[in-house]
């Protein structure tokens, strides 16, 4: 992980719906070149939180801000040219597009063709063109995906789908990507192979912000960790201080960590089940 200052900046956010607050004064850095992960048990706010640091909600106060850029505010398209993209919990492809095609769609921000240049097919049109769809190759390359340019979207298997979907996210050329859950339905060879590419993705220097209710595949792969129940933030740290807390303990399993761990555990497991933490 980087050791260089925070890229993403969430300060003080809140949103309510109603009389429901979704969120409340919810507050962290997201480190350059790090993978940041974001649990929480079922209706904790994550996917409000993420839709707000993406532009595609506003909240009722507080604000993000990308290396010192402020997001809150802009309208979708915008938070994109400033370099933050996002998959869905739910697959939005385009599927009778080629799996080619969807990922030139992510490169529509970079594209300075306009309409008229796309009518008129001019010299610097087509050799724009060329380019994006060199870049789409070797997108889709970089996960594992290029067998699969030409047929649709729709065709490809679950996993492949999942991992089509982020390289289309990589196309605007992001600084901070936003998984929403791209484990969700995946077998455990699909999932340890997902790890690998978001590791990949660190490694070349994006820094990963991450939903994902796996909370063993969270712990093995995220530099650092933050916990919402309730719209409020409970915790936040290394993966090691996040499953010691009494109150990440008590989120998920209701119950005061005291009483969460059984006798017969020994001194080395941790309440959440999760190995290799003291």
């Amino acid at each position: 992980m980087s050791t260089a200052g925070p890229l993403l900046t969430v300060q003080g956010i809140s949103k309510a719906f109603g009389g429901v607050k979704a969120l409340s004064g919810v507050s962290f850095e997201v480190p350059q070149g790090a993978v940041y992960g974001l649990i929480g048990p079922n209706g904790a706010g994550k996917t409000t939180l993420f839709n707000v640091v993406t532009g595609f909600i506003q909240p009722d106060s507080g604000g993000c801000m990308l290396d010192g850029t402020r997001l809150t505010g802009e309208p979708v398209h915008r938070v994109v040219q400033l370099g933050v993209a996002r998959t869905f919990q739910n697959i939005r492809l385009f599927h009778q597009m080629s799996a080619l095609e969807n990922v030139m769609v992510g490169m529509h921000t970079r594209s300075r063709a306009g309409a008229l240049g796309a009518v008129l097919r001019t010299r610097r049109v087509r050799d724009e063109e060329a380019r994006l769809e060199a870049e789409a190759h070797a997108l889709l390359e970089r996960v594992s995906v290029a067998a699969w340019a030409d047929h649709p979207a729709g065709s490809l298997p679950y996993g492949l789908q999942r991992r089509l979907e982020i390289a289309r996210a990589l196309a605007s050329s992001p600084r901070l990507v936003a998984l929403d859950e791209p484990a969700a339905g995946m077998n455990a060879s699909e999932t340890a192979s997902l790890s690998e590419l978001i590791v990949k993705l660190r490694d070349d220097g994006t820094t990963v912000l991450l939903i994902e209710h796996d909370v063993r595949l969270v712990m093995g792969l995220c530099d650092r960790v933050a916990v919402l129940d309730r719209g409020e933030l409970i915790a936040e740290g290394t993966p090691a201080q996040v499953q010691r807390d009494p109150a990440v303990i008590e989120a998920y399993l209701g119950a005061p960590a005291e009483d969460a761990r059984p006798a017969s555990h020994a001194e080395g497991d941790t309440a959440l089940g999760l190995p290799g933490v003291a």
